[in-house]
């Protein structure tokens, strides 16, 4: 049975996993969405798909700084994309929005929980004074 050494490296958007020789690049979708341009780039493409340039032209920044936006979410598998002729257009993809929509519930039902638990105590403080 071969042995594989095992080796994670994190940086910024990237986590390269080293098994035996083998490099394998996966973006974490979450570290992608932690940016506010690329979540205004979400926004942007909630309700329409659009190219790159037409993504570009309502940000300040350049068109270079988007691209790189778009295909950290591309990579990601948050965004698709479809060419049509010369054209590539990008839109979200609702699975992996699904995905991770289903990974923030349980922490919102949490959050829910202990905020309603604060508003009973401070009912009953307001009430009692």
């Amino acid at each position: 049975m071969a042995k594989y050494l095992h080796i994670y490296l994190q940086s910024n958007d990237c986590m390269f996993n080293l098994t035996g020789i083998k490099m394998n690049l996966r973006r974490d979708p979450f570290q992608a969405i932690a940016d506010p341009t690329r979540r205004a780039i979400l926004v942007l493409l909630a309700s329409q798909t659009m190219t790159a340039g037409a993504i570009a032209d309502n940000f300040d920044s350049s068109r270079q700084t988007i691209s790189k936006h778009i295909q950290i979410l591309t990579e990601c598998e948050i965004l698709n994309q479809q060419q049509q002729g010369r054209e590539i257009y990008y839109h979200f993809n609702p699975q992996k929005i699904k995905e991770i929509a289903d990974f923030i519930e349980p922490f919102r039902k949490l959050w829910d929980d202990r905020f309603n638990k604060l508003e009973s105590v401070m009912k009953n403080y307001t009430t009692k004074k």
